[in-house]
């Protein structure tokens, strides 16, 4: 990943899906001073760095930030030192009133069983989501409650929407636990399992997002999909100033 990222050109193009994410080969060739073969070369660098993720939709091929190694990085080694630069990059909004995704891509050392099972049980996943969790049951049509014992108040809410284990678990989400987040409409998280050898690959998609709105929605992933590794292949919590929000003293 570092070899990915020391190239200019390479920044360049997470900088402008950092601006404006999914976006086409077209789109971003239009943007950079190079050839369509370059821009193609080095967006092939960057998704086998992991920082991008191509997503098919119809007869387009779209290209998204995967912020999560980046985000690793700066968990174990740069938060402390770097904390409220890094959270400044995060301030950036559009106002076009249009639906937006965001796609989120980390391969775990663990059986898919057992990362559903961080992924669903509560008590293991208030270890890594700022100490809060969905409570209720998984599944389809029924309503959970994101709630933590340091809050104080629920967080939020969703509906599940699929739940086929330990494989693929859709819900959707609607956010309560700022000002800002509780006028966001009902958005949509995907998350997908694959097994790759002893290791597991897991992609979180967050749609049905409002372009323009708070970043709060959906700004957490990084730290949170850190968490969840951190905690299934080491035990560890982390402990970054975000990730103990709601932790109950």
């Amino acid at each position: 990943m570092f070899k990915a990222l020391a190239d200019p050109t390479r920044r360049s193009l997470l900088d402008e899906l950092f601006r404006e994410d999914g976006q086409t080969l077209s789109a971003l060739e239009a943007r950079v001073p190079m050839t369509r073969f370059g821009v193609m070369k080095h967006l092939k660098q960057l998704e086998e760095a992991g920082l991008v993720i191509p997503r098919r939709r119809g007869r387009e091929k779209l290209h998204f930030l995967n912020p999560v190694p980046i985000r690793e990085i700066h968990d174990r080694w740069v938060s402390k030192y770097a904390e409220p630069w890094v959270a400044g990059l995060a301030g950036l909004k559009h106002e076009l009133e249009t639906t937006m995704e965001k796609i989120f891509e980390i391969y775990i050392k663990t059986t898919p069983d057992a990362l559903w099972n961080a992924i669903t049980d509560p008590e293991v996943r208030a270890k890594y989501t700022f100490g809060a969790a969905p409570v209720g049951e998984w599944k389809v049509g029924a309503k959970l409650q994101l709630s933590a014992h340091g809050a104080g108040f629920v967080l939020g809410e969703c509906e599940v929407l699929e739940v086929d284990p330990p494989r693929r678990l859709v819900h959707t989400m609607d956010a309560y636990f700022s000002e800002a987040a509780k006028v966001e409409p009902t958005s949509r998280v995907t998350w997908e399992i694959e097994p790759v050898g002893d290791s597991c690959r897991l992609v979180l998609t967050h749609d049905q997002l409002r372009e323009g709105g708070t970043d709060e929605i959906w700004g957490g992933w990084p730290m949170i999909l850190s968490g969840l590794k951190t905690w299934l292949e080491s035990g560890e919590l982390l402990t970054t100033p975000g990730s103990l929000m709601y932790v109950g003293t």
